[in-house]
Order: structure tokens, then C-alpha cells, then sequence
């Protein structure tokens, strides 16, 4: 089985963009929404959470789903660019 890329993607460094945008704009700090992820059993540092923000970590899409619910956003969403609010 060949091994798979570590390189972070184009897809991955959109959502790294918009999870640190909406985590701004509903005033979670990194350890907060790192928390809300943990909470429901998916177990996130504030560490991991800030090199998914910088792109410096792949997040699958399971990560993605639970960020996307402990943002209350429709996890798509976290794939497309931010709008101005």
C-alpha cells in the first residue's frame, strides 16, 4: 500500500483559513474550541487545533465534521472562502 502525503492540500489549507476566522469571530481561543472538540469524544489538543489552523497539520474529514459542529457551522461551509460579516 503506498504511503500516503503529508503534504497539506489546497482544500485543507481553505479550511485552516475559515476554522481560524470563525473561531475569531465567535470568540473561542485555540484551547476553548479544542474543548468543544474533545467534548463529544473526538480528543484535539489546542496544539493540534493551532497546526490545523496553519496548515502544519492534515485534518480528515471526521476532524472536520466535529470542528465544523463545534463552530455550529454546516461543515462544508469550512470549505469555502469566509465572506466578510
Amino acid at each position: 500500500m503506498p504511503q500516503r502525503s503529508l503534504e497539506v492540500g489546497s482544500a485543507e489549507i481553505q479550511a485552516a483559513r475559515t476554522i481560524g476566522i470563525l473561531r475569531a469571530e465567535q470568540g473561542f481561543s485555540q484551547w476553548q474550541l479544542a474543548g468543544r472538540v474533545t467534548a463529544p469524544g473526538h480528543p484535539m489538543s489546542n496544539t493540534m487545533l493551532s497546526r490545523i489552523e496553519r496548515a502544519q497539520r492534515r485534518c480528515d474529514a471526521d476532524g472536520l465534521v466535529v470542528i465544523a459542529e463545534a463552530l455550529l457551522v454546516p461543515p462544508p461551509m469550512l470549505l469555502q472562502r469566509p465572506t466578510a460579516t
